[in-house]
């Protein structure tokens, strides 16, 4: 979608979700659960696509990256030498007339933005959230749930260096749950209390770390890019001083501009030295690297890329929605819905489909089924889908995604050819079946 084009309504694309089983409503035969949600069986589909895209070009595709898989309870010393039980708080406000909490960063006015009444002064509310370890819920057994995976990074330092014998520069992957105790949230999956997050720790020697973001910023903007995001959708946003959280020298925002406006979808961040040192301080461990040129012990500087997979995968959602008329075969036109999704990221790969469900079809779009299922190219879901009209059938998997059809017909049984049909251009090919896995490798290459 382009900034001259008709903006989605987001509710289009939470219909569509709910509809064609990305994303349900969590505890929905309940009433729901107020901004969590379930992914359904094509929504875990793109969710699991979009994590190993972002894992094949930022830890496989690199030399200096290794991964990592931490604990999402840690000891409650982690959060109090990061800084998080004091420092990490949101404004409060309460409405003193409804009674709705609000951000206070997030008003455009001092007024419920509900009922227009007046509101409390602000006080600070910790996005912590608090559980109990042990049988006895006292004050002595209280844990967190973690609200970042980078403090895991950072306690484990040590042992990523001693096991891998790493040299600076070098990174620390890592893909995994986070939990806020947001006031507010909204925006579908953009702002929930549950998430999860695609984070590297990339450490550097002090004085390299400036140019090291930079080039941060540039890879993680590549990525959205190369992924078919539209550019002129994205852009990068500089925090204010006033913005920085407390272990930050420098922050970058990438934004995508949503049907609401601009919205961070990923943040690179300048920590300094600041975890490492407030762990070394606080354990009495020291979190540092042995400089053999130099002859001395340092202790590394980090840029953090951190990117939440739930907005990503919205972004991708919402970047790739379009309506459009096409043509049908009695000549008319009418609108289909689809998603123009990359390749790697579609939920279902390849669709077969049998031109009709007469029985002379069905064996050999079964044989033709099996064999793209288990050919190596696909990488992915295959459909097999007989129901209703062939036409039917076809703007089922556009709005989907699927980036190719095949279709089995009754000249399929002289010529033993399948006919493949793009999902953007709709464009129609005639392919042997022996040829065919090949073919689709070489398609869904992207």
């Amino acid at each position: 979608m382009t900034d001259d084009a008709t903006p989605i309504d987001l509710e289009k694309i939470v219909s569509l979700c709910k509809r064609r089983g990305f994303i349900f409503q969590s505890s929905e035969v309940y009433g729901g659960l107020s901004s969590t949600y379930d992914y359904g069986p094509l929504g875990v589909e793109l969710k699991r696509n979009v994590k190993d895209a972002w894992w094949r070009k930022f830890v496989w595709g690199r030399d200096d990256m290794v991964g990592l898989d931490s604990a999402i309870i840690m000891h409650p010393d982690v959060w109090r030498a990061s800084g998080h039980l004091d420092s990490f708080t949101d404004p409060l406000v309460d409405c003193r007339d409804c009674r709705k909490r609000w951000r206070e960063d997030q008003l455009d006015e001092p007024r419920c933005p509900d009922c227009g009444g007046l509101l409390t002064d602000s006080r600070n509310f910790n996005l912590m959230f608090r559980t109990y370890m042990g049988p006895v819920e006292e004050e002595a057994s209280t844990v967190y749930l973690r609200p970042e995976t980078a403090q895991g990074i950072f306690v484990n330092f040590n042992n990523v260096l001693n096991t891998t014998r790493r040299k600076l520069p070098f990174g620390v992957a890592q893909i995994g749950k986070a939990f806020r105790n947001e006031i507010t949230t909204g925006n579908f999956i953009f702002r929930t209390r549950e998430f999860e997050i695609m984070e590297i720790e990339y450490f550097v020697k002090p004085g390299d770390d400036d140019e090291c973001h930079r080039v941060w910023v540039e890879e993680c903007l590549d990525w959205y890019r190369e992924l078919g995001i539209s550019p002129e959708r994205l852009r990068v946003r500089a925090h204010e001083g006033s913005e920085l959280a407390h272990y930050s020298k420098a922050t970058h925002d990438i934004e995508y501009r949503f049907p609401w406006g601009w919205g961070e979808i990923q943040g690179i961040a300048n920590r300094t030295d600041y975890d490492l040192s407030a762990h070394g301080s606080a354990s009495g461990e020291s979190l540092s690297w042995f400089d053999d040129d130099a002859g001395q012990r340092v202790v590394p500087f980090v840029v953090e890329p951190s990117a939440g997979v739930d907005r990503a995968l919205m972004t991708f959602l919402v970047d790739a929605y379009a309506e459009e008329e096409a043509p049908t075969t009695s000549g008319r036109t009418e609108r289909r819905v689809l998603l123009r999704l990359h390749p790697s990221l579609a939920p279902v790969k390849v669709a077969v489909l049998p031109l009709s469900r007469n029985q002379r079809l069905e064996p050999l779009a079964r044989s033709v089924f099996e064999s793209v299922r288990r050919s190596s190219g696909r990488n992915g879901v295959v459909q097999y889908d007989s129901a209703q009209s062939i036409g039917r059938r076809y703007r089922r998997q556009d709005e989907i995604g699927t980036p190719i059809c095949v279709t089995v017909d009754f000249d399929s049984l002289d010529d033993n050819a399948v006919t493949i049909r793009e999902r953007d251009s709709m464009a129609q090919t005639r392919v042997a079946i022996d040829a065919l896995p090949g073919e689709l490798a070489g398609r869904l290459a992207g």
